[in-house]
């Protein structure tokens, strides 16, 4: 196999044209049965093979900065740059499912938030300027949707501002806008446009005319016009040529030959050009190719011969969510949905089969979708913006500036919250539960399971003056918890035995103060019923409360805790500024001098790996937690040494 010799970007000089044609065969083959036993990005993939391959052919990786955005389509670059054992991918201890640094000098962009590139492309390029690196390129591919992203085209800004500095675009086009460009005369053009000798001419010419008396430069606009109209008739590149930026394309994205020769016009000019290239999502793959959701975008495990999943799973949150929207828009005409180029990811494709008139997809365009929502809010609408908890980081101003400060009743779905695990670093929602702590005036909601994400959600769409959130998990749905009592607005789930039949509320929890009051956050409710058993078995008394609401906290909790001997926490967020913290803070205004202990995911960023494993590597399992909680009551009793903590299993 050809593939087998690619041990990196340079080997790819040796083949020919029809052995390179060859390669990018074996290389779809690789992917649909790699990426069929771990699941992954396969779509976006399929269809870059024969663009990695040029891009690698004409640019020097690493010297040469090659960069994706978003890094789902990174699998071929991966390949070509000498990492090609797929087994674990997405997995601990495998390759990662975007550019990973620690993998690899030829990646260099880690983040996997779309619309960044030409960001990090400008400052690349301008690097590469101050410090005199002629010899140094960069090359940013966009696609996917990501230009329809606000930063896209704030850097696309900047960038056409230096006509001097090289910078390549390469624009993934997978939705076949318009059929490509072919033939001599458009190809001689392009390569006029891109040609240094061609731009002196035009700059000769203008400041001939221009200084030409009465009819210089009304001759110039004139020619000039007509320049730009025979381009704009031959090739649909008006838009970036309006913004100083030159244009090559369309190129058929899947002819190696003529990616390459597009490519090699692009390296050689001396400023930023745009190279426009048609690709097709999920090539060389039937079943991918007919899927018309999202052509295989992103799957989990599948069968390679069928293109159905290995398995089907049990309800996810995502599935409970989509459902209860559809019966909220049923019952009431002012609820719209609002996505970020993620309709079906995000559980809104049933409401907008429904309901098609009342949906809006914004494109990656986090910032805006939220704004907007404000203003369908002043409207009369209730929007509900679903949206990735580590998107929303995105729209944090917004949210604050936009929806909280005119009190605009927006519900926001945060789905994918906490600790997602195999997308790794920047897809964890760990993030949400402490940027919305500083938010005036928003409530937080954080269901434990199905039946409160419905009976949330719908809590959160009675809320007009104010931005509501509700979060929840990825995956599977687990079983109900049902409430054994309630205190305030907080469901209590489990109580001290000796008061178990008492009617709950603050002041009659029991005459003596419990050891633990456990403070449950969202689907972490069963492994808090499983931390009071492990305490339990070791003499200590537990009151474990799902607060239901963490923003604004309960008034009733202080009260309750003062009834404690120590208060826990245990949340899906990072431990600063969650609400942990938010629960220490609410205790000292209360006055209640009680110890409080707050477990969380530490901020750092973690490693992909399954949700499970991650959980046990940050140390936010039952066991761990009721070690540490069995530690301090000891210490609290006078009887801690060193093994008094490690007595639980």
């Amino acid at each position: 196999m050809l593939l087998t010799r690619i041990k990196g970007p340079r080997d790819l000089d040796l083949l020919s044209q029809e052995e390179l044609i060859q390669l990018a065969a074996e290389i779809r083959s690789f992917l649909v049965d790699a990426v069929s036993k771990t699941g992954g990005h396969l779509g976006p993939n399929l269809g870059v093979v024969e663009l990695t391959i040029a891009l690698h052919r004409v640019f020097e990786s690493p010297k040469d900065k090659v960069l994706f955005d978003t890094g789902h389509q990174a699998y071929v670059h991966k390949l070509l740059t000498g990492r090609q054992d797929f087994a674990g991918l997405r997995s601990k201890g495998g390759l990662s499912g975007y550019p990973s640094r620690a993998e690899s000098d030829h990646d260099v962009i880690e983040n996997s938030h779309a619309s960044t590139v030409l960001g990090w492309a400008d400052g690349l390029a301008k690097a590469n300027e101050v410090l005199g690196r002629e010899d140094h390129h960069v090359a940013a591919v966009i696609g996917d949707g990501a230009l329809t992203g606000g930063m896209a085209w704030e850097a696309l800004n900047n960038i056409a501002a230096a006509k001097d500095r090289p910078l390549v675009i390469v624009v993934n086009d997978n939705e076949r806008s318009y059929g490509p460009t072919i033939g001599g005369l458009a190809n001689h053009l392009a390569t006029l446009r891109t040609t240094d000798g061609y731009e002196r001419f035009l700059a000769r010419g203008k400041e001939i005319l221009e200084r030409t008396p009465v009819v210089g430069k009304p001759l110039f606009e004139t020619l000039h016009g007509a320049k730009k109209g025979l381009k704009d008739f031959i090739a649909p590149q008006g838009m970036f040529e309006d913004l100083g930026l030159k244009y090559i394309g369309p190129i058929d994205g899947h002819d190696i030959e003529a990616l390459e020769s597009a490519l090699q016009r692009a390296k050689r000019f001396s400023g930023p050009v745009i190279v426009h290239c048609l690709t097709q999502k999920g090539r060389g793959y039937t079943h991918a190719e007919q899927d018309e959701a999202d052509r295989f975008h992103g799957i989990g495990p599948i069968h390679p011969d069928t293109g159905l999943p290995v398995s089907t799973d049990a309800a996810s949150w995502t599935s409970v969510f989509a459902d209860e929207m559809v019966r909220l828009g049923k019952e009431r005409k002012d609820i719209v949905g609002i996505t970020a180029a993620m309709l079906q990811p995000v559980g809104l494709k049933k409401f907008a089969d429904a309901f098609p008139d009342r949906i809006y997809d914004v494109g990656i365009a986090e910032q805006h979708g939220a704004t907007s929502a404000a203003g369908l809010a002043t409207g009369g609408a209730h929007p509900v913006f679903a949206v990735y908890a580590t998107f929303l980081n995105r729209a944090f101003d917004q949210v604050l500036m936009d929806v909280a400060l005119h009190k605009c009743g927006v519900t926001f779905v945060l789905d994918r919250a906490g600790v997602t695990g195999t997308d790794g670093a920047s897809h964890n929602g760990m993030w949400d539960m402490s940027i919305l702590q500083v938010v005036p005036g928003l409530r937080l909601a954080a269901p434990r399971d199905a039946e409160q994400l419905r009976a949330q959600l719908r809590e959160a769409v009675e809320v007009k003056d104010a931005p509501t959130v509700v979060r929840f998990s990825k995956g599977v749905v687990g079983p109900a918890v049902p409430a054994v009592g309630r205190i305030g607005g907080m469901d209590v789930l489990r109580a001290p035995a000796a008061d178990a039949t008492l009617s709950l509320d603050s002041s009659n929890l029991g005459s003596a103060p419990t050891d633990v009051l456990l403070v449950s956050v969202g689907a972490l409710a069963p492994m808090c019923l499983e931390i009071a058993d492990l305490l339990d078995k070791q003499g200590i008394t537990s009151t474990v409360v799902d607060p239901r609401w963490v923003k604004p906290v309960d008034e009733a909790l202080a009260p309750l805790a003062d009834r404690h001997r120590v208060v826990v926490t245990v949340e899906d967020n990072g431990r600063a500024g969650g609400v942990g913290s938010a629960v220490s803070q609410a205790l000292r205004d209360a006055g209640v001098d009680v110890p409080l202990r707050d477990f969380g995911i530490p901020q750092r960023f973690l490693d992909h790996a399954s949700r499970k494993e991650v959980l046990a590597e940050i140390g936010l399992t039952a066991p761990d937690i009721a070690r540490h909680v069995t530690g301090l009551v000891a210490k609290l009793d006078g009887r801690y040494d060193s093994e008094s903590a490690a007595t639980v299993d």
